[in-house]
């Protein structure tokens, strides 16, 4: 009695497995598979300047106050820029004492405050100035400046979106008169990395010297930033392969 129901169980299962292979062919044959692509281009909207305070005094009291003062100087300049309070973010203050190694007390000479400030601004026609003011001679040094889209997130799937539409036209046109094109089954989608981002590191801007002269003496030269470069526009590629019912 048992072997006729092993029998049967393995019957009935090699029965459901012919049924589900027979399922699968006909998911497989009733499908459309495609590859398409999308792009979205934008103007950058949004330039990152990002820059470097750094204080060295035998008191670490002064030196902090000389670091807070170059942070509030900034912010200051930001506000009268027009740069709202969330496009200004100033890091925290990191001590470094300083010593003299033949000094076997190892007593601190000297410490040095740093810390970074970085404003983001939407009004290309203020980097100029916002650089060319924060820089303080042996305090505030220019580190970096970032061409990027404000809302990246937006962008791709904008991309996404034109990458679908001409997957589901390019299934359409395969199919053309002779089925109709159903419901998406499955998706996979690939976004590559923004083209176009500018980052200029502060050794690679050009400078120009200008000496400015009193009636005195003629003051060291100093070394201020050319205007950025116009940026070019960001592109961003999404890649989607599409499987479509076939009705």
């Amino acid at each position: 009695m048992k072997r006729v129901l092993q029998a049967a169980v393995v019957l009935l299962l090699a029965a459901f497995s012919a049924a589900a292979q027979t399922q699968d062919a006909k998911y497989v044959a009733d499908t459309v598979v495609v590859q398409a692509e999308g792009q979205y281009e934008a103007d950058p909207d949004l330039a990152t300047l990002t820059f470097q305070v750094s204080v060295q005094d035998k008191e670490l009291r002064k030196a902090y106050e000389r670091a807070t003062e170059s942070l509030n100087r900034i912010v200051r300049l930001a506000e009268r820029n027009r740069l709202a309070k969330d496009d200004v973010s100033t890091g925290s203050f990191t001590v470094f004492p300083i010593y003299d190694w033949n000094d076997r007390k190892r007593k601190a000479r000297a410490y040095r405050v740093e810390s970074r400030v970085t404003l983001r601004v939407r009004d290309f026609t203020r980097i100029g100035t916002l650089i060319d003011e924060s820089v303080e001679e042996g305090i505030v040094d220019f580190r970096s400046l970032t061409y990027s889209l404000a809302d990246e997130e937006a962008a791709k799937q904008r991309a996404i979106t034109e990458a679908t539409l001409r997957a589901e036209a390019r299934a359409r046109a395969a199919l053309g008169d002779s089925r109709k094109l159903g419901a998406l089954r499955y998706v996979s989608v690939d976004v590559q990395q923004p083209v176009g981002i500018v980052r200029l590191e502060a050794g690679a801007m050009q400078t120009i010297e200008v000496a400015a002269v009193t009636e005195s003496r003629a003051a060291a030269p100093r070394a201020i930033p050319m205007p950025p470069p116009t940026p070019e526009k960001i592109r961003i590629t999404a890649t989607v392969h599409c499987v479509f019912q076939m009705q």
